[in-house]
């Protein structure tokens, strides 16, 4: 099983589009008000910090190069082979976060049963950070995509995955229908058929438990994006976060 044609020709579109600077995608904001702040609620759970820590939609790569500031190996993996080009292009950046550990990027659909589990059988258990890919994922393919999560983080790894609430969705309807017209850094992810904020908040728990992983920690945060309010202040969503792994 493999992503459907229309969610790839999405996110191929949209990534072709983009010219990989900082904050130019909406959810793109600096990495201090994203991952920083996930990385507080995720790292008291992470067992092993020798594992792989897989960044899954990467997209062009701001987040990873953060967290491979904290972890000594990371790699990057999306489904858009643009997104993972704007990555590799940005990837020896002299980095303002520190010293890098191994990092690296690759293309990857995290649906295809086969090459995920091909990644594992390469790497073991890996650590994982997703951040706001669920939601973007086509329904019949979400239970498919936790699956993937399972295999990967196998029995020592631990996941840390975000998605914006219901709420977040009605915000940006808000943001669309505005009379002005959606904000600029919105517009790209509309037209190209983007939908955020699609998952109901009381199934997020239910795929991964579903796949066989145990929710070890969660909780509601405010997701900030790079987009900004008329008064100047940032857009913030509101999201879901999560720890899964293996029982004890």
């Amino acid at each position: 099983m493999s992503v459907t044609s229309r969610y790839l020709d999405a996110w191929e579109g949209f990534w072709s589009e983009t010219s990989g600077e900082p904050g130019e995608v909406f959810w793109d904001a600096a990495p201090e008000l994203t991952v920083g702040r996930h990385l507080a609620l995720y790292e008291p759970h992470v067992e092993d910090y020798r594992l792989l820590l897989l960044d899954i939609g990467c997209g062009n790569g701001t987040q990873t190069r953060f967290l491979a500031g904290r972890f000594p190996r990371v790699l990057g993996v999306d489904l858009s082979a643009s997104a993972i080009e704007l990555a590799v292009r940005r990837e020896k950046e002299r980095s303002e976060y520190g010293p890098l550990g191994e990092m690296g990027f690759r293309q990857l659909d995290a649906v295809d049963r086969r090459m995920v589990a091909e990644l594992h059988r390469e790497t073991g258990d890996c650590n994982v950070y997703m951040r706001g890919v669920l939601q973007q994922a086509d329904p019949g393919d979400r239970q498919t995509l936790a699956d993937s999560i399972s295999v990967l983080v196998g029995a020592r790894g631990r996941a840390f995955v975000v998605e914006p609430a219901e709420a977040a969705g009605r915000r940006l309807a808000e943001l669309a229908r505005s009379p002005s017209g959606p904000p600029p850094k919105l517009r790209p992810v509309l037209r190209h058929g983007i939908v955020p904020g699609a998952v109901a908040d009381a199934d997020l728990p239910g795929y991964f438990a579903t796949a066989g992983l145990r929710v070890l920690a969660g909780g509601e945060l405010p997701l900030t994006t790079a987009e900004y309010e008329p008064d100047g202040s940032r857009i913030e969503l509101p999201s879901q976060w999560l720890v899964v792994g293996r029982d004890d």
